[in-house]
């Protein structure tokens, strides 16, 4: 999450038409204060029940948390773009990530 909040601005227009959610299976109270304390420029969505990660494959059978899967959605609401598995640590992955919601934000 450290590298999303330090490179957002680039990789995400400044938040310019661009809307990051993170979601979770973990309740809402545990990463809020987390989230608020850090400084991270996204919004934090808990999926409890799990509804989200079943319909969209990140949460492998018999786990409980998600795979790092990450979605661009274009400005038609449809997914333009996907990393699956999203590499957080490698710089890579950041660099694809910011040319995928570039060619997001230039669609129609």
């Amino acid at each position: 999450m450290n590298a999303y909040r330090d490179q957002y601005a680039q990789i995400f227009n400044g938040g310019n038409g661009v809307t990051v959610l993170a979601i979770s299976a973990d309740a809402d109270t545990v990463h809020a204060s987390w989230a608020r304390e850090t400084g991270y420029p996204v919004t934090f969505v808990s999926d409890t029940a799990k509804n989200a990660g079943r319909a969209y494959d990140v949460l492998p059978e018999g786990r409980s948390a998600f795979r790092r899967v990450l979605f661009v959605v274009g400005k038609d609401g449809r997914i333009a773009h996907v990393m699956r598995p999203f590499r957080e640590l490698v710089q890579d992955s950041y660099d694809e990530l910011g040319k995928a919601v570039a060619e997001a934000a230039k669609a129609p």
